[in-house]
């Protein structure tokens, strides 16, 4: 019985770290996306082509 309840207690650890490094990176992928958005948004401002126009 104790050995049971031990072996629960390892895969709660087990869970409660990987929703932790979870956590972890999102929170950096939020960071980088934000980070992206104020570099280039996206949606908020029209799409100017900068390219030379194609000649046919």
């Amino acid at each position: 019985m104790n050995a049971m309840s031990q072996d629960d207690k390892l895969i709660d650890l087990n869970s409660e770290r990987a929703k932790r490094v979870h956590d972890l990176n999102e929170k950096r992928l939020n960071e980088v996306r934000q980070a992206f958005e104020q570099a280039l948004p996206l949606g908020k401002a029209k799409k100017k082509p900068k390219n030379k126009p194609k000649k046919r």
